[in-house]
Formats: structure tokens, sequence, C-alpha cells
């Protein structure tokens, strides 16, 4: 039995420099002025924890997009492409301070528009967003071509490569993290020297604008970054078939990054970055320190409500200690507390919506007719809000859709396993390839499995590890491309080579 599901009057439990961001105009920003849509489009934000409004907010059109795809080719033609990498470096660590600044704040609005607690989005999400843009100002003053000797006739030729930003880019981000998610399309793309025109998800578009705020206050030129919140069907299809874009970068489902690449090709072959979906394994061996292992096990399913696209949601338990791993993530998971992210004693939060409310139970109920058995939670939790009980299932099989299809819900399906060969073709028995976790105390096991799973993201002893130096994305349907480190700004970069004569 959960605990009982904590609620509280959201407006009324944030703190005044949030509540007067709320209160403030909701309109699109485009070449460094707030506006409204061409059409006159609205969209209402509301609140997961309640089902409530929050405000109503400018929803961008095709319209709107041309508009603000003009100003960021302006901006790249001009003020922001012709800045030299240190002033783009200036501008990126003061935005980085900015949110340091605001944190609490930017946590607080995050926390009333996606469901997830306040304390958590201020301890990880909103920091992590702000050491993003702190490592790419570091990227800006750092990119740089390389010389050749050519093969075939050195002495009659100087060759070399430059690097350049590749011009309008366009960033389309999910619900789940959206201020940092912000950050993972602009920091490298802005540090490439690029222009940007950014697309929250329709279900939380207010860290975006008061992000837009502080792209003011940094000092990033007119132009320079551009946000259009509005629906995925309109603004979001514009962009990923604007003539003017020359790239895109996607983080969502599977199906959608089907239509953003396609939409691309269609139009200019604009390039592609997609971080889409996963159905990640968390193996653990019998020879694994369990005191570690299981309560990490729950983190990595349950933590932001399953929300995560790398959530382990397929727990792979080796059979002598499966029992006892089982077990332990049961009593987890039934001694959570859920309740509204601004609740201080929160640790879960509700669902995105009532779609995905709608979503996850109806994996948990075809689950149930399947043969799985629910071992905790599987039902809505509170009477009001869109909370999800943390859910364990046992006696799933791999062919079963829970075990197979992204749920993106704190649902776990739990799976005995005998031989290190067995758990070998279970992990990579999926259309997806986005990260893995395994637990072993043997070196040699974990160098071979590490190698041998088909995943963009491998962690041993460990789960989500992400440092804005580590690139991160994934194999199979989880996407192209990667995001941090060196790969994050090589995306927003095209490769030109120069020859020169300089002989006969």
């Amino acid at each position: 039995m959960n605990k009982p599901v904590i609620f509280v009057d959201g407006r009324d439990a944030l703190g005044a420099a949030a509540r007067e961001f709320i209160d403030r105009p909701k309109r699109l920003f485009i070449g460094g002025a707030f506006t409204d849509s061409v059409a006159g489009g609205k969209l209402m934000s509301e609140d997961p924890a309640s089902g409530a409004d929050i405000c109503a907010v400018v929803a961008a059109d095709a319209e709107d997009v041309d508009r603000a795809v003009a100003a960021a080719r302006t901006a790249f033609d001009g003020a922001w492409g012709k800045q030299v990498p240190a002033a783009r470096a200036e501008c990126l660590t003061k935005l980085a301070a900015l949110i340091y600044d605001n944190l609490e704040e930017i946590a607080e609005i995050e926390s009333l528009d996606t469901g997830k607690p306040a304390h958590i989005a201020k301890a990880l999400d909103v920091p992590f967003a702000a050491e993003i843009y702190k490592y790419y100002a570091g990227w800006a003053t750092k990119i740089q071509g390389r010389s050749f000797d050519l093969s075939l006739n050195p002495e009659a030729f100087h060759a070399f490569t430059r690097r350049e930003p590749l011009g309008v880019a366009a960033g389309v981000i999910p619900w789940n993290f959206p201020f940092a998610q912000a950050s993972f399309k602009l920091a490298p793309a802005l540090a490439a020297g690029c222009t940007v025109v950014l697309k929250p998800a329709e279900q939380t578009p207010l860290t975006a604008l008061r992000l837009a705020e502080l792209v003011v206050e940094a000092g990033f030129p007119e132009g320079t970054v551009n946000i259009l919140t509005g629906f995925g069907h309109t603004a979001g299809a514009a962009l990923a078939s604007h003539p003017g874009v020359d790239k895109i970068s996607f983080t969502g489902s599977t199906e959608v990054g089907r239509k953003i690449a396609a939409a691309a090709a269609a139009s200019n072959l604009k390039r592609v970055t997609l971080e889409l979906g996963g159905k990640s394994p968390n193996i653990i061996f019998a020879d694994a320190n369990l005191e570690s292992a299981i309560p990490t096990a729950a983190a990595a399913i349950f933590g932001n409500s399953g929300q995560v696209c790398n959530a382990g949601s397929r727990l792979f338990i080796e059979a002598p200690i499966f029992d006892q791993v089982v077990s332990g993530v049961r009593d987890i998971a039934a001694n959570m507390q859920l309740g509204a992210g601004l609740n201080p004693d929160s640790e879960l939060g509700p669902l995105m919506s009532q779609v995905q409310l709608d979503r996850v139970t109806g994996h948990v109920d075809r689950a149930r007719g399947d043969g799985a058995s629910v071992l905790c939670g599987g039902s809505r939790a509170g009477d009001s809000g869109y909370f999800f009980a943390p859910t364990v299932l046992a006696e799933t099989t791999a062919d079963m859709a829970v075990a197979r299809e992204e749920i993106f819900g704190p649902v776990v399906c739990a799976m005995p396993f005998e031989t290190e060969s067995e758990i070998t073709g279970l992990a990579n028995d999926t259309n997806f390839g986005l990260a893995a976790s395994i637990w072993t105390e043997n070196i040699g096991k974990a160098h071979r499995m590490a190698a041998a799973v088909n995943a963009g993201a491998v962690w041993v002893n460990s789960f989500g590890v992400f440092d804005p130096n580590l690139p991160f994305g994934g194999y199979k349907e989880s996407g192209w491309g990667r995001e941090f480190g060196i790969e994050g700004i090589d995306a927003f970069l095209e490769t030109k080579a120069v020859s020169v004569s300089i002989g006969a």
C-alpha cells in the first residue's frame, strides 16, 4: 500500500519571483522581442499535480516559424555570425551565471509546469543546465581545423580544413526535462556560431520563456535565440520542413523522430540529430553489491516518475538473487511519497497529462492480461492530478508488450536470467539501444558485458551517469548522433577542405 498523495495549491506554494513570472504575459520570443502570434493562437499550460490551468501561452503557427527563422538568419549573417569566439563564450558564461542567480525561481516554475519535485529540479535539473552552458562556453574558443600534407602532391599545395557553423539550427525538446533539454540544444549550437529557433513541448512552455528573458539579460544579439511556444503538429512540423533551417535537433519519441527525419529529408536534407526512446536493460548479477544495486534499480525506473528516455525499465536479475532484489525494489516503491512537486516532502510527482496517465494504465492493464503479476502499485494514485503508483511487475517475459514498448512511466518489468550468454541476448532483444546498466564485482564480466550490449551509454555498478563531457545518444531506434562532449558541438559544425596552390 502506497502512502497517500500530498496535494498543494501550486500557485500559492510559489515564491514571489516565480509568481510574478506566472503573472506576466507569455508570448513568443522572436528577434529579441516578445510578440504575439500572427494568427492569435493560444495554448493553456496545465499543472499536472492538480489538472488545473496555470496560465495561457501564445501558440506559434507556420507564419511565426517563418518570422523566427528569418530573424535567426539575419543574426547569423550579422551580429552573432560576426562575433568572435571569445564573445560567444562570454554570452554563454553570463547565461550560466544568471541561471544560478535565479535557481530557486526556475526550479519552482519547472516544478509547477512538469509536476516534478522542486527540490530535485533545484539540486539537479537546473544546475546541470547551467553547467552545460558553461561547458560549451569553453568550447567556443577551441574550434579548430587541421593542416594536411597531400599524399599525391604535397609540395604543390598547402591544405587545411575549416570548421564552420551550419547556420540556423532548430531545437525541438520534450516535456520531461524542459529546462535542461533546452541547454542541450542551445549551448552547443551557440558555441559553434549557429543561431537557434527553439520549440519547447506544448505541455511545458514556461521555463523556456523564462530562459528567453535571461538570454536578453546575458546580452545575446537580437535574433540569436528565438523561442516558439506552440503545438508539435503546427510549429514543430513547420520547423522540421522549413527550407531556411540548416539543422534540426530533436528529443522525443521514436514515432515523432521518424516524422522529423522524413520532413528534414523532403525539404532541404537538413542535418538531423535525434535522441529518441529507450527500453534500457538494468542487469544485476549475483555477485553484485546489492546494497547499491537495489536502491539504484528503484531510482533508475521511478525517478522523474519513470518519464525518462533511459529509464531502467527492464530489470534483469540473476536467478539466485531474483527474489531478494525484487522484494527490495518493491519495498522502496511501496514507501515512496507521491505528491505535488512544490511540496518539499514529495519524492515522486505526477505523470505529465491525462494522455500519459491513460497510456501507462493501459500498458499495466494489458500486462495483467498477458499474465504478469503486479507486486506493487499498478494503478492511479489519488483522485486528482495524474499520479500513478510506482509499479513492480513480475512473471513478465521478453515477448510481452510491456517488456518491449517504451512505457514512460514508473513501471518496471523484473525478469530472471541464468547465464551471461543468455542475458546478452535478452538485453539486445529490443528495437532500442539508448542505455544499459551492469552490476557485477567481476571486472572481466563487466568489460565483456559493456562490449556486448548494444547501447550508446553503458553504466557499470551505477545508473544515469551524465556529464557535459560524456557523449550521450543511442543505437538502433534510439536515435542518430550524440549530444554532450565534442560530439555535441561537432553536430553543429560543417567541415570545409581548403587547398592553396603554392608551387608548380
